[in-house]
């Protein structure tokens, strides 16, 4: 077998076939956050792939963009969810950062308003979903009410029981409409959460990014793995599934979320539209000004 070069992708498939998390019951304690699956270089070797696949992702989500405006009906949602730093706005940056703005809609998830309670707990995330052609970025999601709602204990277990089911319906809705769900879980350690909130501390221009309230809801690490178990168990389907990203390695998490998304759109294979129009005739009406 020839030996693998650096940063070559590992053989055995592609990145999703890797990150994809089986089927049945779920042990994160089983995942290493350190891990590189699909990758063997180095940090520097990481960085350099991601800028390398800019123009690839780039062509590919401007060839998904012009099918949507022109009648095509097919879009993605990428859902980020991770513990505190774990690194959704990373991602975001250094990844959505390598794509045309025109074609992408993000939306950061935060404590719903009184009056979205009132509405249902999934009547928000409707109105943020991508439009024909578009690649929607959730920084938190729907899977907040089956996350904190359960460890907060903000609803009764009776409520957020029945809300898997719900979620499962409601991306077998989008799912059937044209939307393909790239459910991505940034995966890092207690140990690695740490050293990221002391940096902060350490770091004035930081300062700005620390929260008190991570502390606090660190203090349920336990718990938060025990609702994450349930979510990725019971919300991993075969047209909606769950990758799990090793998170410790910024550079790795940045190129694995992006890797999976530009084999996601290859495989969509979105095409450039047909001229709707005689491009002789428009050749030379241009000519003759």
């Amino acid at each position: 077998m020839a030996k693998q070069k650096k940063g070559q992708k590992a053989a055995g498939g592609g990145l999703r076939e890797q990150l994809r998390v089986p089927a049945g019951e779920v042990d994160l304690t089983k995942y290493d956050t350190r891990a590189s699956a699909g990758f063997s270089g180095t940090k520097d070797e990481g960085k350099l792939a991601l800028e390398q696949l800019g123009a690839e992702v780039s062509d590919w989500q401007e060839r998904l963009f012009a099918e949507g405006r022109t009648g095509g009906e097919r879009s993605i949602l990428l859902v980020l969810q991770g513990m505190d730093t774990s690194g959704k706005g990373g991602v975001i940056r250094h990844g959505a950062g390598l794509m045309d703005p025109q074609g992408l809609k993000i939306t950061s998830f935060k404590a719903p308003t009184p009056a979205e309670k009132r509405r249902g707990f999934l009547w928000r995330i409707r109105q943020a979903v991508p439009g024909h052609g578009m690649i929607g970025i959730f920084d938190r999601s729907h899977y907040e009410d089956v996350l904190i709602a359960r460890v907060r204990e903000l609803v009764t277990p009776n409520v957020w029981t029945r809300r898997y089911d719900q979620i499962n319906e409601f991306e077998a809705e989008l799912t059937a409409s044209g939307v393909t769900i790239v459910k991505c879980y940034l995966h890092i350690s207690a140990d690695e959460q740490r050293a990221r909130l002391e940096a902060r501390l350490d770091d004035p221009t930081k300062h700005w990014k620390y929260n008190p309230g991570d502390v606090d809801e660190r203090q349920l690490w336990p718990d938060y793995m025990e609702a994450y178990h349930a979510a990725l168990e019971r919300c991993n389907t075969p047209d909606a599934p769950w990758y799990v990203i090793p998170s410790d390695r910024k550079w790795y998490r940045n190129w694995a979320v992006t890797t999976i998304l530009l084999e996601t759109l290859k495989e969509l294979n979105p095409e450039w539209p047909a001229a709707d129009f005689d491009i002789e005739k428009e050749k030379k009406r241009l000519a003759a000004t």
